[in-house]
């Protein structure tokens, strides 16, 4: 579980509409999110800049945190995870702290870092595909499998399998449960 405070939370959506990121954070907060995250959230707006470039995200997060001195977790969408895993890599460059990173429907983005990272995906074929680009630790797919959109406008209605990775000779397991439940949970 991540320490909630006082770090920020850095939302890196996709191409999209913005009201579907609005509508995602509606979504956290229904499964009970702490508020201090609520409240410490900034939106990376893709409606300006490329939801894609590291540059331009970290750009953003200088003009508004003391980097340096920052601790932050990233959740993005999509497009939005190939910006933020090279923003992710470029603030800790600079001095800030990377407290977790999730990669929601980031299908083809090789993830690694020294920080704790989190799939989840609309469909399994998206979550077994995207593995061999890196797992991460825990990680999610829809099931029912849902549209890729919806994972991000309606975490809270997108039910699924937490999968829990084999560790200390305990074989991988998953358990019931929705996206934004996963997000909130892991993130505290």
């Amino acid at each position: 579980m991540l320490r909630p405070t006082p770090c920020s939370l850095i939302i890196c959506p996709g191409i999209h509409e913005p009201q579907l990121t609005q509508d995602f954070l509606t979504g956290l907060r229904c499964s009970n999110m702490s508020s201090c995250w609520i409240h410490n959230v900034l939106i990376f707006p893709t409606q300006n800049y490329p939801a894609y470039s590291a540059t331009r995200i970290v750009e953003f997060l200088q003009q508004r945190l003391r980097v340096e001195q920052t601790r932050v977790v990233f959740i993005s969408f999509s497009a939005g995870v190939a910006g933020a895993i090279g923003a992710a890599w470029m603030l800790q460059l600079l001095g800030g702290k990377v407290e977790g990173f999730f990669a929601i429907d980031g299908w083809g983005v090789p993830l690694s870092g020294n920080f704790p990272i989190y799939r989840l995906s609309h469909d399994y074929f998206t979550h077994w595909s995207s593995r061999l680009l890196g797992a991460g630790e825990d990680s999610f797919y829809a099931n029912p499998s849902i549209e890729h959109l919806e994972i991000w406008r309606s975490p809270h209605l997108c039910s699924g399998y937490w999968i829990h990775p084999a560790a200390n000779g305990i074989p991988e397991y998953r358990t019931n449960i929705t996206a934004a439940e996963f997000i909130a949970l892991l993130i505290g």
